[in-house]
This record gives C-alpha cells, structure tokens and sequence, in this order.
C-alpha cells in the first residue's frame, strides 16, 4: 500500500469516528446556551474560571467544552487560554436582533433528541418515532405541554425572524393585494411583509392557541389586517390575491401537503398565487441546509425538504403550476405557483 493510499485510508477513519461523534457538538452547544456563556462575554473575554463562576459550572470541564466548540468557531480561545465572542456566538446573546439560543435550545431538545436516537426506526418503518416515545404526534404533544410548546413556538419565530427581510427583499407584493399567511405563527412574517408594502393588506391564519399570541397590532399596521383561527386542513380564508405557506409543507408528507396546497388553490382569488417558502433541496453531493434539515424534519414530523421537481408534482396534484423559484440570501426560496 503506498503512502498516499494510507493517507487517505487515515484520514477516511477520523471522518468516520469523528461523524461518529458528531452529536457532541449540539450538546456542547446546549452547554453553552443553558450557561448563558455567550452572555458573560459580551463585555469582553474572560478566563474559564470567571466563566465557571458566573454559570455556577465546574471550570475545567467548561474550559474543555469551549475549546471544543471553538473547534468549529462558535467561541475563539486566545494564548493566555480566555475565550471571546465571534461572530456565531454573538447570536446566541439574549440581546441579540437575531436571536438564535432559542433555536439552539429547540433543536437539541428532546423532542428532537430523542427522535434522532430511534432515526434507524424511522427508516425501517417510514415513520417518525415521536408517537411512540412521547405518546402522540407533535403537534398534539404542543398543545399538551405548554412548556414545550412555547419551547417551539419562541424558536420558530426567532428563526423566522432571520428570514423575513430577505424574504420581502426578493419578492415583489402588488400594491392593492391581500395576503393570507398560512399557518403564520405569530405573524413575524406577515408584519414584515405588511411594513414593506404599505398598499397591501394580510390575514394571518393558524391555529386559535397560536394566533392568540399574535405580533401584529401596531400603530403603523392599523386597519390593514386581521387575525382567523383554525385549520388548513379544514377551511382556508378565501378570496385573497397570494397565499403564504413558509416553512409548512416541510412539516408534512405528500399526501397531507397537497391537501394545504389544494385548500389555498381553492381559497384564491382568480390570479391569486401561492408562496411556499422552504428549503429546496439541490442534486448532487455537496452539502447544503436542506439536506439536514430534511432529516429532522424525517424524524420529527414525517416530514420532508423537497427538490424543485418533487414541488412541481405537488403543484400538479392540487392544479397547481410551478411559476418560479427565487433564491433568496438564506437557506430558503419562494417557490411561486399560479393556478394550472
């Protein structure tokens, strides 16, 4: 064997041990956040032991979590062994206009946690493990445990709000329409819609435990929305011009998602449009955001990212035709359709 081929033969066995290992970063990660180390940095770098004092945490095992996650940038280490902020780490600070630590904290919760450790169950049986751990589907597990669920939502919209500007940047909104966003949370993204395009009108549509919770009455906004509960699968607001589905049909598997797309296709006004606003999945080998998220959502929702062509299909089945699909500046893109 030569040297080459024992270099590569090497450096093959730390890619596998060091995937192998790869959960430990989220959990590192989790450290962080529930510390609040990010914080105690916003003034300025401190030593470990500074740190271990302000977070109530032993020094030396926190100094090698730190180090470990500057492995990957998230904290910087200098030569006297103090840690900074950077640039990925400022957005875990409570004070942060993007606020991420509650992403961090959904995402390495157990109800991802958990579901991830049973992913070989996942794919031997096509389903999510979430029932059988947690005893009901997601969304029922939500609105049974109200900290979970504000867990959730808090995430969503904080991670919502690190979209919505290049979202509203790369699609034009005519003046005179009305948006209905689907299944909107608590509206992030109907206001930034609403706050760019002061000729348009929006209704912002979820469930009544969601929608309660809403961001939407500001003074600026007067008079140009309103707020309906219920379902998408049930009844969809009829009559509007564009219909928002952002980050929705993700949560879902084929079937179920032609019925959302097939509610707006039904609820539209003649001309109306409908945005899915999602990761789109691109071929090939090299890495990308939805090709990561796809498994989380595979192990939590029964859900999926989707290329442009599987979008396409659904499209057709809810008599629905893919216009176009605009990149956007983060990892999701307005897929635009109009009515077959």
């Amino acid at each position: 064997m030569s040297q080459a081929q024992q270099n590569d033969i090497g450096a093959a066995v730390r890619q596998v041990l060091g995937d192998s290992l790869g959960y430990l970063y989220p959990a590192a990660m989790r450290v962080a956040v529930s510390l609040g180390i990010a914080d105690h940095l916003a003034e300025g770098a401190k030593s470990p032991e500074e740190l271990a004092e302000l977070s109530k945490a032993s020094a030396d095992h926190l100094r090698r979590v730190l180090r470990f996650l500057a492995t990957r940038g998230l904290f910087e280490e200098d030569a006297e062994g103090a840690f900074h902020l950077t640039t990925a780490s400022n957005l875990l600070r409570t004070d942060s206009p993007l606020a991420m630590a509650s992403v961090v904290n959904l995402l390495t919760d157990e109800m991802y946690w958990l579901p991830a450790g049973r992913l070989d169950d996942t794919v031997r049986n096509g389903t999510t493990a979430f029932p059988d751990i947690f005893g009901s589907s997601l969304f029922e597990y939500l609105e049974q445990h109200q900290d979970s669920g504000q867990t959730f939502h808090t995430a969503l919209d904080d991670l919502s709000a690190t979209e919505h500007g290049p979202i509203v940047a790369n699609y034009e909104f005519a003046p005179g329409s009305t948006v209905v966003d689907v299944g909107g949370g608590q509206g992030g993204l109907l206001r930034a819609v609403l706050e760019a395009n002061p000729d348009v009108t929006g209704v912002l549509f979820d469930r009544d435990v969601v929608v309660k919770g809403h961001r939407l009455d500001v003074p600026a906004l007067d008079g140009r929305w309103r707020v309906e509960g219920g379902s998408f699968f049930d009844a969809i607001p009829s009559g509007a011009d564009v219909y928002l589905l952002k980050r929705i049909l993700h949560d879902w598997n084929d079937e179920d998602s032609v019925r959302i797309l097939r509610g707006c296709r039904n609820a539209m006004a003649e001309g109306g449009r409908v945005l899915v606003i999602d990761t789109v999945v691109p071929l090939g080998n090299d890495p990308h955001p939805a090709k990561l998220s796809d498994i989380a959502m595979m192990i939590v929702f029964d859900g999926k990212e989707r290329t442009e062509a599987e979008l396409k299909a659904l499209f057709a089945q809810a008599d629905l035709r893919l216009e176009r699909v605009i990149a956007t500046p983060g990892s999701v893109s307005v897929v635009e359709a109009v009515a077959a």
